[in-house]
């Protein structure tokens, strides 16, 4: 148990940590004050990166970590209030206060929304259960649905960005790199393969399976167990199902969904296929322009890093040094540069906050590449 004597000078030393954070904030602010943006970026990271490097004494290696973490933690605090106190923001925060204006109080019933596939598609089920009525657009690729959405032929976009049981859709998340959209909502679909062929079929007459490389993924076990039929990656389950429904051969079949078996007329050969019971994949919905809906509580944010030590680090503790809690963090290689990562963050936040807003604007000032996806519902 701790002494009182002991427990009462940890308190003091709180309170001058505390008193003295309050004067540093301060003064540092008024110091920005006094510069250009350019000027006061280049004086904050020089005397930042000497004032670290005189931090390693080689005595107490430990000791030396938790400084470094306390000074650099320190540091990020300050300039977020900098920021806050002179206005310092990008056009960012305008844009997210023209969505909070713009953006009408109730989610759409009704809309003109693209999906990836064919009528049996997840992508359908999740567009299904978002609007109460779907006018839904087919497209055959993941870029389809983009441009659809991109070039304002759909008002809305609905994409796979990851399963519990199998990981993100990593073919989506490439292609977020290279088109202007934003988040307006998300949704847990809890997925059901079933193995369906034509009536009459066996498992034991079965040589071929078609299906998406996830849903492929997410019936592994299945498939490793029956190492004599050939697998055969297509680009939906629903497809796959219509596939197996227009070919002649009776030997194959299609890991798909029991609406996919109804809607194409084929029998469910098997329906404990997937490694888990418990498969659920996220669903985004995805517009044009931001839209920031009541209720909103998850964002959605992608950036890159540049090569220098702790980069990461120090961008994940400015969302700890305001409590928020980051749901995923899921990296990308950027395709022409060497080793180096897009980086896309979820996090429980609203920008109803000012405090997350001002975090935002700070981000999308830094050199590195930022886009904000959007604050959204999750459903």
């Amino acid at each position: 148990m701790v002494s009182p004597e002991t427990q009462q000078e940890i308190s003091a030393i709180d309170m001058e940590i505390m008193q003295l954070t309050e004067k540093r904030l301060h003064l540092a602010t008024e110091a920005d004050s006094q510069m250009t943006k350019s000027e006061a970026a280049i004086s904050e990271r020089s005397y930042e990166r000497s004032f670290l490097a005189g931090i390693s004494d080689g005595t107490d290696l430990n000791m030396e970590s938790c400084k470094r973490s306390l000074f650099q933690t320190l540091f990020n605090l300050s300039h977020s209030y900098s920021h806050s106190k002179l206005g310092k923001h990008s056009d960012l925060e305008n844009k997210i206060r023209q969505a909070l204006l713009n953006t009408s109080t109730e989610f759409p019933k009704s809309a003109l929304v693209a999906c990836q596939g064919v009528e049996g598609a997840y992508s359908q089920k999740a567009a299904d259960k978002l609007f109460a009525s779907a006018d839904i657009m087919y497209f055959r690729t993941f870029d389809g649905v983009f441009q659809a959405v991109e070039s304002g032929l759909c008002r809305y976009g609905v994409l796979p960005i990851e399963n519990s049981s199998y990981g993100s859709v990593t073919s989506v998340y490439d292609l977020m790199k290279t088109h202007h959209f934003h988040i307006v909502r998300s949704i847990k679909l809890q997925i059901n393969h079933r193995l369906l062929a034509k009536k009459g079929t066996d498992l034991k007459d079965i040589k071929e399976v078609f299906s998406h490389e996830q849903a492929i993924g997410q019936c592994s076990h299945f498939l490793k167990d029956n190492k004599d039929i050939k697998v055969t990656i297509v680009a939906n389950t629903a497809i796959a199902a219509q596939m197996v429904a227009d070919s002649d051969r009776t030997d194959i079949a299609a890991i798909s969904s029991p609406d996919c078996a109804r809607l194409y007329d084929l029998e469910i050969v098997n329906d404990r296929i997937q490694n888990s019971d418990h498969n659920y994949t996220r669903f985004i919905c995805i517009s044009k322009d931001m839209e920031i809906y009541p209720g909103a509580g998850r964002a959605s944010i992608m950036l890159s890093l540049g090569h220098t030590p702790g980069a990461l680090y120090n961008t994940l503790a400015r969302f700890s040094a305001l409590g928020l809690n980051l749901t995923k963090i899921e990296s990308r290689p950027i395709s022409g540069s060497d080793f180096e990562f897009m980086f896309y963050l979820d996090v429980d936040a609203s920008v109803y906050s000012d405090a997350f807003v001002t975090l935002l604007c700070e981000l999308d000032q830094d050199p590195a590449a930022f886009t904000f996806l959007g604050n959204y519902s999750e459903v």
